[in-house]
């Protein structure tokens, strides 16, 4: 008599002989998406190049950006002036680490010493989240706290009782909205919960890494508190940095990152910046502004991007609910943008899932990535990365993660 694990088995087989190659493992922009933003190699010519304002950007100079892209980047990042705001290079996350290290060296704004002489330095790490915050933290022997994400962000539960408690304590990740991996949003009491929380270690900041504030898949996006007015409105408006650029927006290489925050820390930044670099890119700053031409601009254009992307987080979404439906194996969320689905399986199969889909020719970010130290302690999370592969390729290499879901769960029965 044949048994649904021998059927499955069977399945297995049948997949393996297709020879698959296929890779859902990081969030990358898809080739349609990167086509985009071609126009605007086109947009900076030997004959046309200067800013807005007639300066010339092939020069040294212009430390923290040209004005016309800190005017955008200000309601980016939505914050209240231009002297909020400093443009960095292609990369967000170089900006991120840059401000670890900086810290590490010489201390915040506000700082007693620089953490890097303290005995230790710890840093709240909401999870599941994003497996480069983590690196960075080990990078630099920053102890890796992880606390659970609820519905609405961090719990703040735990954040709350773990920052008044202990002066070590100096930093909170946060991707406040469409979280990778989970696509959720964080909610305006959450916001006003960190801004207002007492903190042990006078020197705390909340490293807000708003990758995906625009990346909406549907009208009607989700709404995000203004997390420097919180702070300000508290006294406290030194505690964030905002981080985010264009590097999912034009091309992944080739974008323009800035950070935002108090004017304090703004000035504090620069005056490390002064030593690091004569100033950024700002040929690629006046090619950006020339594309988008306001931050309006950047608004229709991401409505082209989720034309492309939606589509193949439907197809997702329509397999997992197909295969795996009702069935109890797994949960998976259902965001209203960003680029990533979070899939939760019963507890210890997220390994095995991996594994099997790996040998049958499907690459998933590896279980246990969105969190510290690579240790999820239920080991059921699994980053699903839809925006690379072509639909086709996500129905199929959907279809396999189902069947090896179905397989682990039935083999441990």
């Amino acid at each position: 008599m044949t048994t649904q694990l021998d059927t499955l088995k069977a399945r297995f087989e049948e997949a393996k002989a297709e020879n698959l190659d296929l890779d859902m493992r990081r969030g990358k922009p898809g080739p349609e998406q990167l086509d985009l933003s071609l126009a605007m190699l086109d947009l900076v010519t030997a004959d046309d190049y200067r800013t807005a304002t007639g300066d010339d950007p092939r020069n040294y100079g212009g430390l923290d950006g040209i004005p016309e892209m800190k005017s955008f980047f200000k309601e980016f990042l939505e914050v209240s002036s231009e002297a909020e705001v400093v443009i960095g290079g292609n990369s967000s996350l170089t900006l991120m680490h840059d401000t670890v290290a900086r810290a590490m060296s010489h201390g915040v704004a506000g700082s007693e010493k620089p953490w890097g002489k303290l005995d230790k330095v710890k840093f709240i790490c909401p999870s599941p989240g994003y497996d480069r915050h983590f690196a960075i933290c080990e990078h630099f022997g920053i102890e890796m706290i992880t606390v659970d994400i609820d519905a609405d962000g961090p719990n703040m539960e735990q954040v709350e009782a773990l920052v008044k408690a202990d002066d070590s304590i100096k930093g909170i990740w946060v991707v406040p909205k469409y979280a990778n991996p989970t696509g959720l949003t964080v909610s305006e009491e959450v916001v006003y919960r960190l801004a207002n929380m007492t903190t042990a270690a006078n020197d705390f900041r909340i490293f807000w890494d708003n990758a995906y504030a625009v990346h909406h898949l549907n009208e009607e996006g989700d709404a995000l508190a203004n997390i420097l007015e919180a702070c300000k409105a508290a006294n406290q408006a030194d505690r964030v940095f905002i981080f985010g650029s264009t590097s999912k927006i034009t091309f992944a290489g080739s974008g323009v990152s800035a950070v935002a925050g108090s004017e304090n820390n703004m000035e504090w930044l620069r005056g490390h910046l002064a030593f690091q670099t004569i100033g950024p890119d700002k040929l690629n700053q006046v090619r950006h502004m020339r594309f988008f031409k306001d931050f309006n601009g950047l608004k229709e254009h991401m409505k082209k991007h989720a034309a492309i992307i939606k589509p193949k987080f439907d197809a997702v979404l329509e397999v997992l609910e197909r295969e795996l439906g009702g069935k109890g194996l797994a949960n998976w969320t259902n965001p209203n943008g960003g680029y990533f689905i979070s899939l939760d399986l019963n507890e210890g199969q997220a390994k095995k899932v991996v594994a099997l889909a790996n040998e049958l020719g499907v690459k998933l970010t590896g279980a246990g990535a969105t969190f510290p130290y690579k240790n999820d302690p239920k080991d059921s999370n699994i980053r699903l990365a839809p925006t690379y592969p072509s639909i086709e390729e996500i129905k199929k290499a959907m279809e396999v993660v189902c069947l090896c879901v179905e397989l682990a769960a039935s083999s441990e029965a």
